[in-house]
């Protein structure tokens, strides 16, 4: 199956067959839609959150299942399902509805004190790993890995580190990078499985008033090793404050080795992947100079 078109038009029909009570209300796109789903506001109060291609559209179920069980036991927002859209002809996968959360996805600017943003996420993770995580979903192709090992990526890694650092590149030290890489690999998870998010970065991250107020986009979540969770301690945070988020978790030393790996894995895609002049590049290149400097800095 290819990428489905999604528009405006085509979530109003799948809203006024399925779910004619509500056809009445305003469609319309949110601000910023992720790639892995499409979401439109329905009124005031509810989304529509519709999978890009049927590779994600497994978590439509994961969320309907697990979302209303994690919900008493989590601190901040988090989506709320309402109703699950079946598949049509005009759209061939499942979908939802959910309730709307307030809020503005992380950047730069719109954080008041980034130490005790770090904190206040840090508190969060620990609440959804302290979670029952008997027969949750374990990691694998579903999440994309997030929480599996590491190693899966290897191959993957390996490639791009030579292509941003070999002839006519530059940019990087081949060496230091794959010596990061191979420290990640070098260790496991042997731990009980633990709930992950999956995909915790700044466009799943909620603010209101410069505080954390919300985590969204549970589709990659699943149960494994928490060291994916971690990510934003170099793709987010300066020195301070990943110094408090880490700490905070309190994993080991091992875990922060993988949760670095994941990260620079990360970093390097989406900084070699993607025209270098754009905003994702220059989020990867600055993940990959954090690493690098907190790395050195040991």
């Amino acid at each position: 199956m290819i990428a489905i078109e999604i528009t405006t038009d085509l979530v109003r029909r799948l809203i006024s067959e399925q779910f004619p009570e509500w056809k009445h209300l305003e469609i319309r796109p949110v601000n910023n839609s992720g790639h892995d789903n499409r979401t439109y506001h329905l009124g005031t109060e509810m989304t529509v959150r519709l999978p890009s291609h049927e590779r994600y559209a497994s978590a439509v179920e994961k969320e309907l299942t697990w979302l209303p069980q994690f919900k008493s036991r989590l601190s901040l927002p988090i989506p709320s399902p309402l109703a699950k859209g079946e598949p049509t002809d005009e759209y061939p996968l499942p979908w939802s509805v959910n309730q709307w959360i307030a809020g503005e996805t992380v950047t730069d600017t719109n954080i008041r004190d980034r130490t005790k943003f770090a904190q206040d996420l840090a508190d969060f993770l620990k609440e959804l790993e302290a979670i029952d995580a008997t027969g949750g979903v374990p990691a694998g192709v579903q999440n994309f890995h997030r929480g599996g090992d590491l190693a899966v990526y290897d191959s993957d890694t390996r490639s791009v580190i030579e292509q941003v650092s070999g002839s006519g590149s530059g940019v990087y030290s081949a060496s230091l990078l794959t010596e990061i890489w191979e420290l990640a690999l070098a260790t496991k998870y042997h731990s009980a499985p633990l709930w992950i998010h999956g995909d915790i970065a700044v466009g799943n991250l909620l603010v209101s008033d410069g505080r954390l107020s919300g985590v969204i986009d549970f589709g990659t979540m699943g149960v494994g090793d928490p060291a994916s969770d971690l990510v934003m301690a170099w793709n987010y945070f300066d020195a301070a404050s990943r110094s408090l988020f880490l700490g905070s978790m309190n994993l080991g030393d091992d875990t922060v080795d993988r949760a670095r790996g994941w990260a620079l894995w990360k970093a390097l895609i989406t900084y070699h992947w993607n025209d270098k002049q754009s905003i994702a590049a220059h989020w990867g290149r600055r993940a990959i100079d954090r690493i690098i400097e907190e790395y050195t800095a040991h």
